[in-house]
């Protein structure tokens, strides 16, 4: 295979650009299911008016399933943060004013959020118990029908020259409550150690949309027992104390 460079490396998926195009190029052993779910997904998404990288094919290379997707110029959000740090609360908004226009949107073929964190649950290695309070917990969430990227923060909003705005990572895009997805991003900020944004964006986040910040905080044990199956050690510790408030 070759590129022109590559963008990012993770466990399981390397992402290239090459010309106009972004070209996400998955292991052998990823399963074609999960790949052809994410191309469908990101498209659906496409068709709400969001500002996001369009689908242009999914293929096969050498024996790797790969996507192929509009290659999108410009900065982060989080490097704007960390570039130009006197104006954090500028992009926070901004930020904050993105996810608030995803949760407007409705799509009812997605994945339904109930279902999928009810089977993070079935797969943690917690105890028959806790995942009881955790199965409890996830059936006394009121449920809606909000789009959810699942994954966001503002290392996946790009900003162009011309100050256009693009939503990138769609993989784990549902429909549902939206204080999961906000539960989802402040433990994001946490992860990273950013705990003053983390709050900073949390309450900022409850005024500007009139969340219930206690509702949000309730979705916590849900999404670190989410985290934990990614199997990193050095989160554990701070997963452990979220999944434990579920007996608060």
């Amino acid at each position: 295979m070759q590129f022109d460079r590559i963008v990012s490396k993770r466990k399981d998926k390397i992402v290239y650009k090459d010309g106009n195009n972004s070209i996400k190029v998955f292991d052998k052993n990823y399963s074609k299911v999960i790949v052809l779910s994410e191309a469908l997904n990101q498209s659906r998404v496409e068709e709400t008016g969001l500002n996001i990288p369009h689908i242009k094919e999914v293929k096969n290379i050498e024996g790797r399933w790969a996507i192929v997707s509009d290659f999108i110029e410009g900065k982060t959000l989080e490097q704007l943060m960390r570039e130009i740090p006197e104006e954090q609360d500028k992009f926070l908004d901004q930020f904050i004013d993105i996810q608030i226009e995803i949760q407007s949107k409705r799509d009812g073929y997605l994945t339904k959020l109930t279902d999928k964190v009810h089977r993070k649950i079935s797969k943690c290695s917690l105890e028959d118990d806790d995942k009881l309070e955790l199965y409890t917990r996830l059936e006394s969430m009121p449920r809606y029908g909000n789009m959810l990227h699942g994954d966001l923060d503002p290392s996946n909003v790009i900003i162009t020259d011309d100050n256009e705005v693009y939503i990138l990572d769609w993989s784990h895009v549902t429909q549902g409550n939206p204080g999961h997805d906000v539960a989802r991003t402040y433990l994001l900020f946490l992860l990273k150690k950013q705990d003053e944004l983390a709050n900073k964006y949390l309450n900022r986040f409850c005024e500007k949309s009139g969340l219930d910040k206690n509702q949000v905080l309730r979705w916590m044990p849900l999404v670190a027992v989410a985290q934990s199956l990614n199997g990193h050690q050095d989160e554990w510790e701070l997963l452990k104390k979220w999944i434990d408030t579920v007996n608060d």
